[in-house]
């Protein structure tokens, strides 16, 4: 019915229009470039209202414990301790707002100096140069991406937000693979998190920054570059905490390999975060290690690779095996079991570590091996971390290593 009458009246609008004089038209016209200029302008202060609320909730909650001979630099859509001995924030502090569930702001690309560091910050010239030429632009990359501390995605739903991430003071450096990869599933996981609860999270974001780090040569201030980046969460309303600890490099490890507790972080980097939460809150939050909390995979049943220091001589988890396809010779390959079955042709196959469609390794037993085993091999090892020996191979794309005895499969006992 409501639509009915608003096409009743948009159409007798358009006939009142349609018969008005110029002068009319013109004064309608006008009226309603008045009324869109006073909704952008409300707009707009609506959204800087937005932005006081979430920053009041920020520091509010969601700010680490500052130093004395530290200042906090304050954004409308995060806030910041910067070191100028590496050139870039040791820690960024923002919320990810459930807004950003119905959020439309594009990137805007517009990297620039942040004013209110009063030591200034690194420049576009720290990262590439660039050379105009017979009016083409050309770019001296110096090999490292400009990575985001605070993801613009995250303020996708305001462009005051998310011009703001723009700032150098919100700048790392980092390899590419890394950026654009394992650094992006974690920031993805995160909003997916939020889309999933409708909750917003307490995000603190940084590199590792030490006194042996190396530097950006040919950039102008000597920028550092981060061996190891970190990011600390915090859900308050649903009481639950998770850190990730990621090397600067291109990523072997799944996410969840990468899961640690925010007391890990702490003490890898002397930060004390939310040191405003009440002190048995803070506590619980930052002692949790709970990845299946915020990773879906690992929800339904995935498991991170063992870690391969925990290995015997010439073992290898389900990531260090995948670089043995094809080497013509038997090696011990150890996961978790997290799925098998029977194929139609009467062979068994086992998922380790991640599951159909994931999975990253299999374990393959043809029909006609099955007597070499004295036990139901699915009945034995289902659910089980084991190691098992054979080639490796390829079934479709995922690395599968074949396995011809029952003798060839043991438990995992680290």
């Amino acid at each position: 019915m409501r639509c009915i009458i608003y096409c009743c009246l948009l159409i007798f609008a358009n006939l009142l229009l349609a018969q008005a004089p110029p002068s009319k038209l013109s004064d309608l016209e006008q009226q309603l470039t008045t009324i869109e200029k006073e909704k952008a302008e409300l707009l707009h202060e609506i959204e800087l209202a937005q932005l006081a609320l979430l920053h009041q909730d920020l520091v509010a909650n969601g700010l680490p414990k500052v130093h004395s001979d530290e200042t906090v630099i304050h954004h409308q859509a995060f806030s910041l301790v910067y070191s100028e001995a590496h050139e870039q924030a040791k820690w960024v502090a923002h919320v990810i707002s459930p807004k950003i569930v119905n959020g439309s702001v594009t990137r805007t690309n517009d990297f620039r100096i942040d004013p209110l560091v009063a030591t200034e910050t690194a420049v576009e010239e720290d990262y590439f140069i660039r050379i105009e030429k017979d009016g083409q632009t050309e770019y001296d990359g110096f090999g490292w991406d400009r990575g985001h501390l605070a993801p613009s995605a995250d303020f996708r739903w305001s462009k005051i937000a998310l011009s703001e991430s723009y700032f150098y003071s919100n700048m790392s450096p980092q390899v590419p693979a890394f950026n654009r990869d394992s650094w992006a599933k974690v920031e993805n996981l995160l909003r997916a998190y939020v889309y999933a609860q409708e909750v917003p999270l307490y995000v603190v974001t940084g590199g590792l920054l030490t006194e042996d780090l190396s530097v950006i040569e040919r950039s102008i201030n000597k920028v550092s570059i981060p061996n190891y980046f970190w990011k600390v969460a915090v859900d308050l309303q649903n009481k639950k905490g998770i850190a990730f600890l990621l090397p600067n490099a291109k990523a072997d490890y799944p996410t969840e390999y990468c899961v640690k507790s925010i007391d890990e972080i702490e003490q890898l980097t002397g930060i004390d975060f939310y040191a405003s939460l009440e002190d048995e809150l803070e506590k619980s939050l930052e002692s949790q290690k709970i990845a299946s909390d915020w990773i879906i995979e690992v929800a339904k049943g995935d498991v991170p690779p063992l870690d391969y220091s925990l290995m015997p001589a010439k073992h290898f988890n389900t990531v260090m095996g995948s670089r043995q396809i094809g080497k013509k010779k038997g090696v011990h390959i150890c996961g978790k079991v997290v799925r098998s079955r029977t194929t139609r042709k009467g062979n068994v196959m086992f998922n380790l570590d991640k599951a159909y469609p994931n999975e990253i390794f299999n374990v393959f037993i043809k029909k006609d091996d099955l007597i070499h085993f004295e036990n139901n091999p699915i009945a034995t090892y289902t659910n089980q971390e084991i190691c098992a020996f054979g080639e490796v191979g390829k079934i479709g794309r995922t690395p599968t290593v074949y396995v011809a005895d029952g003798k060839k499969i043991k438990l995992f006992l680290p």
